[in-house]
């Protein structure tokens, strides 16, 4: 059990790690293609030194994200043996149509949206910016396939305990993915909505009060402000989903033990798995029957349901779902607040100039609230899956190697070690980068006056 505990947490880790870039590149990207649209419609310059900027933050994620992936698809072979000898036939194909469609196509184009903005036709250039935007979501699309897949598997069948594909578009199409896949994009646009926010905040408060930034700044908010009502509803949706195929996750998010009507929504508590039982409960009336079943009378399964005949559990552990599950919706709950309540402030104040410097504190404050939330939101999924690696297909156990738990501890010290550096730097890099563009706009663009859209005055 300590072997497979350590080499839980470790891919835990590198899972941890990695997700954080990915999800910032895929919604980049788009905004990144934004920019450079604004700029081919107007020859504004003010877009093209946006532009600049964020594609110096988009290079940085893009590349940890490379290195961090790799580090973990080593852990398939190395501490997961089982997962691949027993849905290789599924898992194996995925992964590589994410390869041939998706990672050679951002590898054929990044060089040219990096480095070609004053090498190459214009319009190569925003296609490049386009191919690599297109090719972030594309493996957003076949990665989220996989992961959908393992949560309700379908179109398969066992042949001597290994998973045969029958049906590819069952596979694709499984019940859970385009729920997942909605979340996730999501979550990556919120996540990027309030990095540029936080990022531009910050330049204007150490003085940077060129009009890109008040751009950057507007493109972020605005975002933030309406993505975040979207993903509240894609959110709940995707909980019907999980509650129809994943029913003793939900029983864990809501902390609840007896299957039963007016099940009240749990604000605060302190789930006991031994006792099975909550302490110190602060709820609302019927609030979970209310979001689960719509229905103030609506009947919620409980915990008490997903015990073997010898008492052993067949319900994720607890309280790490119950709780992140909370830190997910709350700093939901707090996107929204800050998102509305800023584009109330620049209404009543006339612009960024003129904010309230808390305020621009605050945004800064959130500036990585969406890996808070997406990683919260993560562990929920993936912990609430346990004890299955595969929904009812392979279980967590079953698939882990038989690796001297020392050494899964000592490797798994190193790559903490690793990771902790490599993210301070990353932040590090961030802010510097944004004090040196202080007060520096783009200069002229050389395709500006052939692909302006407005007449010349």
């Amino acid at each position: 059990m300590e072997e497979l505990l350590l080499s839980r947490i470790q891919f835990a880790a590198n899972i941890s790690f990695h997700i954080l870039f990915p999800t910032i590149t895929i919604a980049l990207g788009w905004v990144l293609l934004f920019f450079k649209l604004r700029f081919n419609a107007t020859a504004d310059d003010r877009w093209m030194a946006a532009y600049r900027f964020w594609v110096k933050v988009f290079a940085l994620s893009f590349g940890l994200g490379v290195v961090s992936g790799i580090t973990m698809s080593f852990q398939f072979g190395t501490n997961w043996p089982g997962f691949m000898e027993t849905v290789g036939n599924v898992a194996g194909p995925l992964l590589a149509y994410e390869v041939l469609t998706a990672f050679f196509l951002e590898a054929a184009f990044l060089g040219i949206m990096l480095f070609g903005s004053r090498r190459v036709p214009n319009w190569l250039h925003t296609l490049a910016t386009f191919l690599v935007a297109f090719g972030t979501t594309v493996s957003a699309f076949w990665i989220l396939v996989l992961n959908s897949w393992m949560h309700t598997p379908t179109g398969f069948e066992l042949r001597d305990g290994v998973v045969h594909a029958t049906d590819w578009m069952a596979i694709v199409f499984n019940p859970s993915m385009p729920y997942r896949l909605a979340h996730m994009l999501l979550a990556s646009g919120l996540t990027v909505a309030f990095l540029i926010t936080g990022v531009s905040a910050y330049r204007r408060l150490i003085g940077d009060t060129s009009k890109g930034v008040r751009l950057s700044f507007k493109t972020g908010i605005w975002m933030a402000a309406i993505l975040i009502p979207v993903q509240i509803y894609a959110g709940d949706l995707h909980g019907l989903n999980t509650l129809e195929h994943q029913p003793q996750k939900v029983a864990a998010m809501e902390g609840n033990w007896t299957t039963g009507s007016n099940v009240p929504l749990l604000l605060f508590a302190l789930p006991d798995e031994e006792a099975r039982e909550n302490r110190f409960e602060l709820a609302v009336p019927n609030g979970a029957s209310l979001i689960l079943k719509h229905d103030p009378d609506g009947v919620v399964p409980g915990l008490n349901d997903f015990y073997a005949e010898d008492g052993s559990p067949l319900h994720p552990p607890v309280a790490p779902v119950f709780w992140s599950f909370r830190v997910m919706v709350g700093t939901g709950m707090l996107m929204l607040l800050a998102s509305w309540g800023t584009l109330v402030a620049l209404r009543r104040s006339g612009g960024i100039d003129k904010l309230n410097p808390w305020i621009l504190r605050g945004l800064v404050a959130m500036t990585f609230s969406g890996w808070i939330a997406t990683l919260a939101g993560w562990y929920t999924t993936e912990i609430g899956r346990q004890p299955w690696l595969v929904q009812g297909v392979l279980t967590t156990e079953a698939a882990v190697a038989d690796v001297p738990a020392g050494m899964v501890a000592s490797t798994l010290a190193a790559y903490l070690a690793v990771y902790a550096v490599l993210l301070a730097a990353y932040i590090t890099v961030i802010f510097r980068l944004a004090r040196k563009s202080t007060n520096t706009d783009a200069r002229p663009h050389s395709g500006a006056a052939q692909v302006s859209l407005v007449p010349a005055e």
